[in-house]
């Protein structure tokens, strides 16, 4: 037990360390604080430039609930839950594993550094994002996950900000799923994260942006905001009740799954889910919801 105790303290202690190291004093390309800011900037200004829905306000509906959402859950949600999860598991993981013999190397496919750059970074990129569209699939599918996704699914005028608001569970669920891609790649370094890591962001901000594009002939391959929309649209047909559209940056998956559902131009439809006018309005209360949330009877 003190071994793990041990592993969660020196996480919190490096994460921290690297947070200030982040915020006041790296001034690389790859500083993820920086880097979120940018695209953020880049796209909301496209926002103002390129509106879809042109009587939507510059500050819509709960942009700074949306905002919050957005660094509270890139940099301190890891540093309240998500450390400690992720150190405990694989180490965990790791001492069950070597009880048979092996360890997580031992489910290695291959390696990046043994492939040119660019081959690795696409590899990455494409069971990482495989996996995370199976897991928004689930989010959507079980019942006790879709609770905490409705966080996510609250929000009523579409912006960039809105990609990040989700409850803290979860990037418990996708992250531990996320295992598995981390256990068949490696050699990947931090920079090697970062370049995926900012696109992925850059296409998420504008799949949720209020800009009406869809990428004419590569809508079939990356997720875009005229898609996404109608995978926020409150009502839906019976054949497709549990969600469409589950890309995270790829809507590749979507049509080879048949997952696809775009019936017409979705600038003004509604957004939400059914009964979310009873849903939470604040920080805290999402955040604790379905905890302390009670139904009316």
């Amino acid at each position: 037990m003190e071994k793990y105790l041990d592993l969660i303290k020196n996480a919190y202690s490096g994460y921290w360390n690297y947070l200030k190291q982040e915020v006041f004093f790296d001034t690389n390309w790859d500083n993820f604080f920086y880097g979120l800011i940018a695209i953020s900037l880049i796209v909301w200004v496209l926002e103002m430039v390129f509106p879809w829905r042109k009587k939507q306000a510059l500050f819509r509906k709960d942009f700074w609930l949306d905002t919050f959402y957005m660094f509270f859950n890139f940099f301190l949600l890891n540093l309240i839950i998500l450390i400690a999860l992720s150190e405990t598991v694989a180490a965990l993981l790791n001492d069950a594993l070597g009880f048979i013999g092996v360890s997580l190397n031992s489910f290695q496919l291959f390696d990046v550094k043994t492939m040119p750059k660019v081959l690795g970074l696409f590899i990455l990129f494409i069971i990482s994002d495989f996996v995370q569209w199976n897991t928004h699939r689930l989010l959507h599918r079980v019942p006790f996950l879709w609770q905490f996704h409705q966080v996510h699914h609250s929000v009523k005028e579409m912006g960039f900000a809105a990609h990040l608001r989700y409850h803290w569970m979860e990037p418990v669920v996708y992250k531990s799923l996320l295992y598995i891609p981390l256990a068949i790649i490696g050699g990947f370094n931090a920079q090697d994260v970062a370049i995926v890591y900012f696109f992925n962001i850059a296409i998420g901000h504008l799949n949720h942006a209020n800009i009406g594009w869809d990428y004419g002939m590569f809508k079939y391959i990356f997720n875009n905001p005229k898609m996404h929309i109608w995978h926020h649209a409150k009502e839906m047909p019976k054949h497709v009740r549990y969600g469409v559209n589950y890309g995270i940056t790829l809507s590749l998956w979507d049509y080879l799954f048949k997952t696809d559902y775009i019936p017409y131009n979705g600038k003004d439809i509604e957004l939400g889910f059914n009964n979310d006018e009873t849903f939470p309005k604040d920080f805290i209360s999402q955040e604790l919801y379905p905890l302390t949330f009670k139904k009316d009877k």
